[in-house]
């Protein structure tokens, strides 16, 4: 699992498709956001935490037509699946890749994204946490849609359709904690309601996109 973990990270970083791609992306919405409300850092603060969540997801689906389709085309799929190593771990060494590559650095530079939007400073920690604890529900919630979509011609917007409704409840229990946060209110409810989804999704997902990659695979 290690090995495979290193090999997707060099992967992922010489494609172009890791952490930098969803860093810019990251960048881009939080830089055209003030043109489309205004510079009023008032109203740039109520709707940042849920902007930055949002800009976060979607970043995370930039990404996620490669954490399998790569290795279907090229024939390295077969061999995994044949390999000593479950196709479960090699789901999850997958997922975790896709986390390190762009889940952990979005986290990093929440902080600095959080300040463009003119968040209010008690929020910083809050929005931080909230990332920390969703995004990995996000890139194994990915690695699901991907088994799902693996060997379709074109299948990027389908993988988003599938994904996208699957992210709802991370973004809302997400988001609900970086805004408490702002208010200056107590988020605990939220936040544990945010670790459960995350822990159920890597406790079941990876069994459950195995199977899916064993029925595409034959």
């Amino acid at each position: 699992m290690i090995a495979l973990l290193i090999r997707d990270l060099r992967l992922a970083v010489r494609a172009g498709g890791g952490f930098g791609l969803g860093l810019a992306f990251f960048l881009i919405v939080v830089v055209l956001i003030p043109f489309g409300v205004g510079p009023e850092t008032g109203l740039l603060g109520e709707i940042a935490p849920g902007v930055l969540w949002v800009a976060a997801l979607l970043a995370c689906l930039l990404s996620l037509d490669r954490v399998f389709s790569l290795d279907f085309e090229d024939g390295s799929l077969d061999l995994l699946a044949t390999s000593p190593l479950p196709l479960e771990g090699v789901v999850a060494a997958k997922a975790v890749a896709h986390w390190l590559t762009t889940g952990l650095p979005l986290v990093l530079a929440a902080p600095v994204f959080a300040l463009l939007m003119s968040l209010p400073l008690q929020g910083y920690v809050a929005l931080v946490v909230s990332l920390l604890l969703g995004t990995p529900a996000l890139s194994i919630i990915g690695a699901f849609g991907a088994a799902l979509t693996v060997g379709i011609k074109r299948g990027g917007l389908l993988l988003s359709l599938l994904v996208l409704p699957l992210y709802v409840p991370t973004l809302i229990f997400g988001a609900d904690v970086a805004r408490r946060g702002a208010e200056g209110q107590g988020y605990i409810s939220p936040l544990l309601m945010l670790a459960g989804i995350s822990f159920a999704a890597l406790a079941l997902l990876p069994f459950a996109s195995a199977a899916v990659l064993r029925v595409n695979l034959r």
